[in-house]
């Protein structure tokens, strides 16, 4: 119920109605609710102008809110129906299978590897163990009719070492897997065809024997020339360092390695003899220099001592004046023979 305005003659004002209908309930629209509470900005018994008040304002947040449902809605309907159309399969279209076989390389590439250990030792002494061997890698028929794979059953062929040395995929089902051997006292190469089909594997045909692989010439000298005054520096504290490294004593390596470096030793696997060689290019503060080492071995006979000569490559730094300190030491790279 609102408190109707005065017309100053004790009539109420047409213009105003004594009930204003809730939002949700029966009552008159909304063009009803304009021409009844939304009086004209100028009625000369009004005497001002309207403030809006009478209900206009709560009309809006039910237009927001049916606006919002209906634009959720049809967001939903949109979304569902392209959702089933990219789900669904067209008529007539095959559905998807699989995802593209591959080559199952690291099984064939082991298979190879147990079957080179059989095949490549012969002797009959051994040659129905060899057989019955052989039979697990080659597919049945394959073993009935040559249960020694192509060997003559003579002769003594005996293998010292074996590894993987690479495999060519022909496609999802075949490929050539390498291994690289020594046979009675000799580096060669075997080619084994493996097949592959339904998580299995086996071999498809007869192994080739490959030639050993070709030496590569080295790199020549890098020809950067030496640094006389670092080398004479070096060369003063290298064997006190090395000394330190063949012992693994941690606690004379962190005397030699430069700040928030740590070095791990030999621990006493060998011991320093001498330093056979030792390069220092010219530079600043920091150098990569090449250190040729002699190594003694300790053995059980009295044959001797054994010695060793191993290249280092070293990252070392001048912190301060003609004082050396260790970032890093490794294998070095410098081509055999080049001191």
């Amino acid at each position: 119920m609102f408190r109707m305005p005065d017309s100053g003659n004790g009539v109420r004002s047409p213009k105003y109605s004594s009930v204003m209908p809730l939002p949700g309930s029966a009552g008159p629209g909304g063009s009803v609710l304009d021409g009844e509470l939304d009086p004209p900005a100028a009625d000369p018994q009004a005497g001002r102008a309207w403030s809006g008040a009478g209900g206009r304002w709560r009309l809006w947040p039910l237009r927001v809110a049916l606006w919002s449902a209906l634009l959720i809605i049809a967001y939903r309907g949109v979304t569902a129906i392209l959702f089933n159309q990219a789900g669904t399969p067209q008529p007539g279209a095959a559905p998807a299978g699989p995802a593209k076989a591959q080559f199952p390389v690291m099984l064939a590439e082991a298979y190879a590897a147990e079957f080179g250990q059989v095949y490549l030792n012969v002797s009959p002494a051994i040659q129905a163990q060899r057989e019955q061997e052989l039979a697990a890698f080659l597919p049945a028929s394959v073993a009935a009719a040559d249960p020694d794979f192509g060997w003559n059953g003579a002769g003594q062929m005996q293998l010292q070492s074996e590894q993987i040395a690479g495999i060519a995929v022909q496609d999802p089902r075949q490929a050539v897997v390498t291994l690289l051997a020594t046979v009675n006292g000799q580096l060669m190469e075997l080619g084994v065809p493996v097949a592959a089909s339904d998580g299995g594997v086996v071999i498809s045909g007869e192994p080739a024997w490959l030639p050993a692989p070709q030496q590569a010439p080295p790199p020549g000298p890098s020809g950067r020339g030496s640094d006389p005054v670092a080398q004479r520096e070096l060369r003063h504290e290298l064997p006190a360092f090395f000394q330190a490294y063949a012992s693994g004593d941690s606690g004379a390596l962190n005397r030699f390695a430069a700040r928030g470096v740590s070095l791990t030793g030999l621990d006493g696997t060998v011991t320093f003899d001498s330093i056979a060689s030792l390069q220092v290019p010219p530079g600043g503060a920091a150098r990569q220099i090449t250190v040729t080492v002699i190594w003694q071995v300790p053995g059980q006979g009295e044959s001797g001592v054994t010695k060793l000569v191993m290249a280092y490559g070293m990252s070392v730094v001048d912190l301060q004046s003609g004082k050396w300190y260790v970032n890093e030491i490794s294998a070095a790279t410098e081509a055999v023979g080049a001191k």
